[in-house]
This record gives structure tokens, sequence and C-alpha cells, in this order.
């Protein structure tokens, strides 16, 4: 088949060379401004703007048999226009809520599935009352856009309330989120197919540095069967409510066993980039099977694996000669910040496998030194 992905950054990258492997041919489709060094060679790019009207649009990709995406900040019009003469997945709607924190959220309290408390709010008084009722700390975060730790705000006292107050004449709509007491942050990766058959992988947990994800670990440790059953239902819940189709990947706060979904993404997931090295069907090629209404693959790793991300930098040669790490470049120039790749390891048994991610942390992010 041939599969039109929206988006050219490193997960586009990862989910062509997974659906290579299994005879599929891409394209891509560039929002103004887009690079495209992660694609090239890849398939053909087709500047979104050079052809406004959707079947223009498809005839410029190569008549693709599906359109999927690798990010949810795409032109939802865009993807309904498209859906009309073939098959888009996820669908326009999942893609609709999951762009915007508060329809997610709305959604989700709609199906009975805990979050954060939160208010809406588009101006200075709205956020006073908001933050005033929810309780400091409060975290407030755009609408739209803010990942990343960016467009995020943590306010711990009144004034640094009434500093963003006084700003919020030129922010965009701001979701106010009260404080939950987590103990730590996990995540799930979920896939459904066209035809209704669902993969979850293991729980992973997550490690964060400036609000950006640094590490991962899966299986989570310390996972009782009550915590995987509210998972499991989590991502049933969704995926079956939605007839969603591809990966679903679902960030969590994990409260004392009680688990509150934080976000939602409609596409593969960073969390989820253990899979390529584990011993199983990577997200990449379970999204694609799933798009393809192809049976998903197995979700269980064999070892325990770990993945760290690269944020600006590249790692020594040194680092890359241990048997068991694998390196995945998504061909970005380095900047500040910026997820350049990451790297794989995998591991016997646990006390191995955090032994291995804390001695890459340190070789790339000395002890003081700023991402």
């Amino acid at each position: 088949m041939r599969i039109a992905i929206a988006g050219c950054g490193q997960l586009a990258r990862m989910l062509a060379l997974a659906g290579w492997e299994m005879g599929h041919r891409f394209s891509f489709i560039a929002d103004p401004g887009e690079g495209t060094d992660c694609v090239d060679g890849l398939g053909p790019v087709v500047a979104r703007d050079d052809h406004p009207e959707p079947a223009a649009l498809l005839e410029a990709l190569g008549r693709p048999d599906i359109v999927t995406v690798e990010k949810e900040h795409v032109s939802v019009a865009l993807l309904e226009g498209l859906a009309e003469h073939c098959l888009v997945a996820p669908s326009p709607e999942a893609i609709r809520i999951c762009q915007h924190r508060g329809r997610e959220k709305t959604a989700l309290q709609n199906l009975g599935i805990s979050t954060a408390p939160f208010q809406l709010v588009e101006d200075g008084p709205s956020l006073i009352t908001a933050v005033e009722a929810l309780g400091y700390p409060a975290f407030v975060k755009s609408c739209e856009q803010g990942y990343d730790g960016q467009n995020q705000w943590l306010l711990r006292d009144p004034e640094s309330l009434e500093a963003l107050a006084a700003q919020m004449d030129s922010l965009p709509p701001l979701v106010v989120e009260g404080a939950v007491h987590f103990d730590r942050e996990l995540s799930m990766i979920a896939a459904r197919s066209v035809s209704g058959e669902t993969a979850l992988y293991p729980l992973a947990e997550n490690r964060h540095r400036e609000g950006i994800l640094l590490t991962s670990e899966v299986p989570a440790a310390n996972i009782n069967e009550e915590t995987q059953a509210q998972a499991h239902h989590i991502a049933r819940t969704l995926l079956e409510q939605w007839s969603y189709v591809g990966v679903l990947s679902i960030e969590l706060f994990d409260e004392g066993g009680k688990l509150r979904v934080n976000e939602l993404a409609p596409r593969v997931h960073n969390s989820g980039h253990w899979s390529q090295d584990a011993g199983v069907t990577s997200q990449f090629s379970n999204h694609i099977r799933a798009i393809t209404d192809t049976r998903p693959g197995n979700t269980r790793p064999a070892l325990y694996a770990g993945m760290v991300n690269l944020l600006g930098r590249e790692p020594d040669a040194t680092l890359l000669q241990a048997e068991d790490v694998n390196l995945h470049w998504y061909t970005k120039s380095v900047r500040s910040r910026r997820k350049v790749g990451h790297i794989n390891v995998q591991a016997k048994d646990r006390a191995r496998l955090q032994q291995r991610l804390a001695e890459l942390e340190a070789a790339l992010y000395p002890e003081g030194e700023p991402l």
C-alpha cells in the first residue's frame, strides 16, 4: 500500500522505516516552513500549501490508500477533506480532541476516566478565579501546541498568578490544572486495527527533566493487578468508544496505585521508542499494521528494556561500543534541548537495566549541566 504521513519529523521517519520492511511505500505532507531532513530519501514530500484542495493533494502524494499522522497539530479540516477520498487513521475527530487540552480532558471525564481537576480560562479574571478555586501549586498550560515544557507555567503564589494574569491579553486560551500528588509518571502504548483487534504494551515508567522526557523503563516496577487493570480499562475504553485506528499513547499519573490520565497523543510516542529493540513488534510497526488492518504483533518483551533521549547532544563514540545499546539518530541538526535521537538498552534483570540507564544518563548529562 501507499501511505501518506502528515508531518516530516523523526516519528514520520521511524514509521516509514518500519513500513518499508512490510512492503509499503510512503509520501509526506509538509507544513509551511517544516524541515524535511528526517524523511529525505524515504518518499516524495509534498508542500501542503501547494495543493490546497484535498483531491489535488492526494494526487500529488501518489494517490495513497491511507493517510496517517506523526503529530496531533494537523489541520482537521484538511484531514476531513482527505477522508472523503481515502482512509484517514486515526480519525480527524480523535485528532481534533487530542490537539486541545480542554477538549481532551472533557472527553476523558465524559468517559469516566480520571484526570487532574481543571478549568479552562481565556482572560485574567477567569485565570485568577480558577487558581483560587483549585489552589496552589497550579499548573497552567496552553490548550494547544504546548509540549516539552513550552507554554506551561507553574504558579506557586499570588505574585506569580498576578504576573501571568497581566499577560493574558497576549496568550492563547489556557487550561489550569490543580496539583496531583503523584508518585511517578507512567505511560501506555495501545493499538487498534481497522477490524477492532487491539494490542497493549506494558506500562512504562518515565522520568523527565525540565519538562522533557529523558528516560523510559519497561516494564514499570511494582505494578499490581489492580493498577494494571485500570490501565487496560482506560486504554480499551478509549480505543473502543472512539473506534480508534492506529497507535494511541496514554500518559498517566500513578497516585498510590490510582491512575489519572495526564495527556493523550493520537500517534506513536517518545515513551514507546524502547520497543524498537526489545524483541517485540515495535510501536511503529504496530501502527502500520493497525492502519493497514493487519493483525497486531507481539508487545511483551522477553528482556527489560529502556530508552534514553538525546537532547541537544550527540553521543560519544565510546558510549555506543557497548553490546547492549542501539542508537537511533534522526538526522537533525543539534541544538539545545532538541530531540535529535535516542539510545535503547536491554538487560536480563531490572537492577542491571536501571544501572545502565543511570550510566548512560550520567555520561550524556553530567551533573549540574543544563539541557
